[in-house]
């Protein structure tokens, strides 16, 4: 029969250094994968925007000429 190999015991992540604490946190956060972590907020409707309307008097003076 073969031995088996000891493997050390497993330790709590609480007891362990800051260091091997803060590579196992990291480790756990790798990435956000295919989701862009950007909220997007689609704008009311009903909201009065200035910008838009100066693009609006802009591309009509540019089509007057």
């Amino acid at each position: 029969m073969e031995k088996k190999r000891n493997s050390p015991p497993m330790i709590p992540l609480r007891k362990q250094t800051k260091r091997r604490q803060k590579a196992a946190n990291s480790s756990r956060r790798a990435g956000w994968g295919d989701v862009v972590p950007v909220t997007w907020v689609v704008p009311s409707g009903k909201s009065y925007r200035r910008q838009d309307t100066r693009r609006a008097e802009r591309k009509a003076m540019t089509t007057e000429a």
